[in-house]
């Protein structure tokens, strides 16, 4: 536990900070709506259902306002670049950019469910104090005109008994645009799941677009003004303190109190939402151009195990170790972008990728590769994108793990060590790298030269940490992995472990790669 908190700490801070917020602008919009005089006659017929569909309002604003933030990824290469001189546990904060995304996405789907919940409650009740003739406060305040010349008077959106539900929700804006986002969220989060984004990669793009009508919907929700409460001139001339019990004088000529007039809450919704839409629709315009840049394939290499690599070159390409670019062929499909780490050296004078059939947009790609009496296909680029790999040389000690095609992003690390080290680079801290024997394009075992290759295994992971901690026993140690969760599981464990209280002895930092 106690290295948890010395590696996880500004995380679990920034995770309870982002909670705490939710939790508190909940509470404080649900204590507003229940006591504010404003909304007295609205909670007359809603009861606690107001505030609740109001409270979850603001907190869907606020996490909306967020969503956006992690997927900008040239925001957070920025940011990577300028906290250089930060350290190492404010820059990991950057690979967390995916997990507090989803975790956003939770959270809206949560105020979600409680502002609908909430409406249907609402609705329940304006349709019952609607159709209520038993002269109550609530239904007296139900029957308020809605053909008023003036400032409307009314409160419910309802404006005769036989009017339903249904209607309402669909022919007002603010009805018709929760559906809209409604089903747009749902739509969104069932084709994000693991088994659809690996099988179904095209359903997950496609359908992600979907928050195009989700922010656009947030934007106008709150035009219509369902949610209502008294106009400031009605509450000096009919203050609910005053004038609530005697509701059924407010028309007598000699009654101090008048009829209450009502206002619509004002949209605000576009208020949270607009510097990072246009933050975003910048980052879209940054990605498009760059993608329009000329790429120049200089070379194609069919690899074994239907592994596709490209050679490429772009007028002012320029990249780090363990950076990842997206990649558009247009022959295929107009608008997938797919992600690919770059298995090129900085030091190298172009740029490349290895490709691995695992999908319908991979399988043609390679296809459209293979076929050699076609032109070669045009591709698009658009990064380079920072990952936790750039820190590599931050390290004395650095652990590469890669499972399956996992092992890309190590070898441009690989590469660019090798190079480092014959122009005897005095800025690389890294001293000490272990050597691992690739079984890659040979007809023979590189071990035993036999034709039957070898089968490594898996490593004994904790005899490998512990010759590590105990070769290195003053040292930080890098610990980089590209596959599978499971994976991450034991190295994130065996980080904990074997990592010292004590600051000045060694410590283990796992960074994994995510995009």
């Amino acid at each position: 536990m106690g290295n948890w908190v010395v590696n996880h700490w500004f995380s679990a801070l920034f995770l309870a900070v982002w909670l705490g917020l939710n939790v508190f602008l909940f509470v404080d919009a649900f204590l507003k709506y229940e006591k504010a005089d404003k909304y007295f006659y609205t909670r007359e017929i809603l009861g606690p259902s107001l505030a609740c569909a109001r409270a979850s309002a603001l907190c869907l604003n606020f996490n909306s306002m967020l969503i956006l933030l992690p997927v900008c990824r040239n925001l957070l290469s920025f940011l990577r670049g300028t906290c250089s001189f930060c350290s190492r546990t404010l820059r990991k904060q950057l690979d967390h950019n995916l997990t507090f995304h989803k975790l956003v996405a939770y959270m809206i789907c949560l105020h979600t469910a409680i502002h609908i919940i909430a409406h249907l409650f609402n609705f329940h009740r304006y349709s019952r104090s609607r159709q209520a003739t038993d002269g109550s406060l609530a239904s007296i305040l139900s029957s308020l005109s809605h053909h008023e010349k003036e400032e409307g008077p009314w409160l419910n959106p309802i404006q005769s008994p036989d009017m339903t539900v249904e209607y309402v929700t669909f022919t007002s804006i603010a009805g018709l645009t929760g559906v809209i986002m409604t089903i747009a969220l749902i739509l969104m989060v069932t084709s994000a799941t693991k088994f659809i984004r690996r099988s179904y990669f095209e359903v997950f793009w496609y359908t992600h677009h979907l928050f195009i009508f989700y922010i656009l919907g947030l934007g106008i929700h709150g035009i219509g003004g369902i949610v209502r409460g008294q106009t400031e001139e009605s509450m000096n001339e009919n203050h609910p303190h005053k004038c609530a019990e005697s509701f059924q004088k407010w028309d007598d000529h000699d009654s101090h109190c008048r009829r209450p007039r009502f206002e619509g809450h004002p949209p605000e919704s576009w208020k949270w939402i607009l510097a990072p839409v246009i933050l975003y629709i910048f980052e879209r315009i940054l990605r498009f151009y760059r993608s329009q840049q000329k790429v120049v394939i200089t070379k194609v290499v069919m690899h074994p195990s239907k592994v596709l690599e490209l050679q490429m070159k772009k007028r002012g390409f320029s990249m780090e170790v363990g950076q990842y670019i997206f990649v558009n062929c247009p022959s295929i499909s107009l608008l997938e972008w797919h992600p690919f780490t770059l298995t090129s050296a900085p030091e190298e004078d172009f740029f490349s990728i290895h490709i691995r059939a695992a999908g319908d947009w991979t399988e043609n790609l390679i296809r459209a590769f293979e076929q050699q009496d076609s032109s070669i296909p045009r591709v698009e680029v658009d990064g380079p994108f920072g990952t936790v790999s750039e820190d590599v040389f931050q390290y004395e000690v650095a652990m590469l793990v890669g499972a399956g095609i996992g092992v890309t992003p190590f070898a441009s690390i690989l590469k660019s060590i090798w190079y480092k080290f014959q122009r005897a680079d005095h800025d690389l801290k890294t001293q000490k790298a272990g050597h691992a024997a690739l079984n890659f394009d040979k007809a023979t075992d590189i071990v035993t030269g036999l034709k039957q290759k070898t089968s490594f295994g898996r490593p004994m992971w904790d005899n490998e940490f512990s010759t590590i901690a105990t070769s290195h026993p003053k040292s930080v140690v890098g610990v980089f992995l590209c596959g599978p969760r499971t994976l991450a599981k034991s190295l994130r464990k065996c980080c904990h472990r074997y990592s010292s209280l004590d600051p000045r002895k060694v410590q283990f930092y796992f960074n994994k790669e995510n995009f």
